[in-house]
């Protein structure tokens, strides 16, 4: 939270990294960019966007499964 694009996605490519196969990862991200953003990432890099869910704070909560 708090950051602006690209750097959600740049922070969860980083976590990923490190991540098994299979495993899943939270994000939540307040910039609205996300939403464009996350699902394009996950598209790009092979990975799972399994869940996108807009918080009543306004943020967005993505859940992305490590699959590669």
């Amino acid at each position: 939270r708090g950051l602006l694009c690209p750097l959600p996605v740049l922070k969860a490519r980083k976590s990923l990294k490190s991540m098994s196969y299979g495993d899943l990862i939270q994000v939540q991200a307040d910039d609205p960019a996300a939403w464009i953003d996350v699902p394009h990432y996950c598209v790009e890099s092979g990975n799972t966007l399994l869940e996108a869910t807009e918080n009543t704070d306004g943020s967005t909560l993505f859940i992305i499964k490590k699959c590669q």
